[in-house]
């Protein structure tokens, strides 16, 4: 588990495998998941791909309602 003085944003995401997660079509854009640590995740926008993608620990993504087994990944 990450403690407060370990930066999410400091780890690499060259290797980071994101999968989509559709609420409907995807014509208009999805979210994007991929574990980037033991307890880290980054969450992104398929519609801007080069934008920095969102870092989260697992707490936080649960807090936000964000479940990583719909988008197909173990928790």
């Amino acid at each position: 588990m990450l403690n407060a003085d370990d930066d999410l944003y400091a780890l690499d995401l060259t290797d980071a495998s994101f999968v989509r997660a559709c609420g409907g079509p995807c014509t208009e854009g999805c979210v994007t998941l991929a574990r980037i640590g033991a307890d880290a995740w980054a969450l992104g926008d398929s519609k801007r791909p080069d934008a920095e993608p969102l870092r989260f620990t697992s707490e936080e993504l649960s807090a936000a309602g964000i479940d990583p087994t719909r988008f197909g990944l173990p928790l």
